[in-house]
């Protein structure tokens, strides 16, 4: 199959292409276009044993010709291999319109040192990270994680050259990186990594006078804490959150609805609905929001009083929830999408409603699988085996259709 037009879009292949990862980018290309060894040998002139062994890092390219052959064969942008690290201002999703091409010039010069580092450079990053946090919602964490980290340390290598309030800006700017590292971080179940980036985001942000950040990561641990199933830790980290100086009203609601998650997490319903309540009146009254909160509303709100009611056993309550909230959300947030539709089918089990249950899972059981690995894929296990455990036959189609994808 030949690659689709827009496969060199992808960041992780591009990521791949731009540091020579010659055996990442054959599987990334592979996995993309649905392609064989057999057929990627084809196209650039190996024997599948060949492939695999590169694939697998038992061979190494180190031959020019076998390079050139690969960069030809797979018709790799020359952009990305036609020169060096060196040359790239800042990584980035490589994206059309991310960054304009006088904003590259810019960063560029800043990274020479041709160049001092203003504030309009610094617009340029925020741009970027941006840019980041929306991809990430439809290609997940693996893919965006490993670009954001190599960008971190652009801008904190920029540091040294800012003064006075650009230097706050700098600071500022590095802890929403930090931040934004430790969800994809906690995204991936790594918790000790997550925790090691909420604390220098959070460190960062009261060392800018970001209280706004302050409390979102502060709220981020608390949501460390309910995945865990540590519910009185998210009560109290997301109380530590909510009154945080500096807070704003939309990220106030975000900490409130953290301590209704962690009350129905313990089964305390009604402190649970209070606090899920309080949250929502909150956020009607916000005017603003910070970048990072660009996905609140009524449905994001829905699905979290979905959540709370899948902890509580009130079945109908989450099915009606989880799919007021899955309406409202854009199709490119798959990992959310994703992770609410697996909850949805677990309510619908729960409801023993197995037909209902089977047909939501295995509709986002693609996205699951490329972009909600561990928790939806984790979720969409449970639901198999709740459906076993009841003795649908659905249960022995949703295993098997996982097992397929395992």
């Amino acid at each position: 199959m030949e690659p689709e037009l827009d496969v060199w879009v992808h960041p992780e292949l591009r990521a791949a292409a731009a540091a020579e990862d010659w055996g990442g980018l054959l599987r990334v290309w592979r996995g993309l276009t649905r392609s064989s060894q057999s057929r990627v040998g084809a196209l650039v002139g190996l024997a599948q044993p060949d492939v695999s062994a590169i694939e697998n890092r038992r061979r190494a390219v180190t031959s020019a010709e076998v390079r050139q052959r690969i960069i030809d064969g797979l018709g790799v942008p020359l952009e990305l291999v036609g020169v060096r690290q060196e040359g790239v201002p800042l990584p980035s999703l490589v994206l059309p319109g991310v960054v304009s091409e006088s904003d590259g010039e810019r960063l560029a010069g800043v990274r020479r040192g041709g160049l001092r580092l203003d504030a309009a450079s610094v617009d340029a990053m925020d741009v970027l990270l941006a840019a980041h946090r929306r991809a990430e919602d439809a290609l997940g964490s693996r893919a965006v994680a490993p670009l954001v980290t190599a960008q971190f340390r652009e801008v904190a290598g920029l540091h040294g050259q800012a003064r006075g309030a650009l230097a706050d800006r700098v600071v500022r700017l590095l802890a929403e990186y930090a931040q934004f590292l430790a969800w994809m971080a906690q995204d991936q179940d790594n918790a000790p990594v997550a925790l090691g980036w909420f604390d220098r985001s959070y460190d960062w942000a009261l060392e800018s006078g970001y209280g706004d950040l302050a409390a979102t990561t502060m709220s981020m641990k608390a949501h460390l804490a309910w995945s865990g199933g540590n519910g009185q830790r998210c009560v109290r980290l997301g109380e530590a959150a909510a009154a945080t100086v500096g807070a704003s009203a939309a990220t106030r609601a975000m900490a409130v609805q953290m301590v209704g998650r962690g009350y129905a997490l313990q089964r305390e319903g009604g402190e649970a609905y209070a606090r899920l309540d309080e949250a929502q009146r909150i956020i009607g009254d916000a005017v603003d929001a910070p970048p990072w909160l660009y996905f609140y509303g009524e449905s994001w709100f829905a699905a979290q009083r979905g959540m709370a009611d899948l902890h509580l056993k009130d079945w109908e309550g989450a099915v009606g929830n989880l799919t007021a909230g899955l309406a409202g959300f854009a199709s490119a947030f798959r990992r959310d999408r994703a992770w609410y539709g697996a909850c949805l089918a677990h309510a619908y089990a729960g409801l023993g409603e197995a037909e209902a249950s089977l047909s939501t899972a295995l509709g986002v059981l693609g996205d699951a699988s490329e972009v909600g690995r561990p928790h939806a894929w984790g979720e969409l296990h449970r639901v198999g085996g709740l459906l076993l455990r009841r003795g649908a036959r659905e249960g022995r189609t949703l295993v098997d259709a996982l097992a397929g994808l395992d």
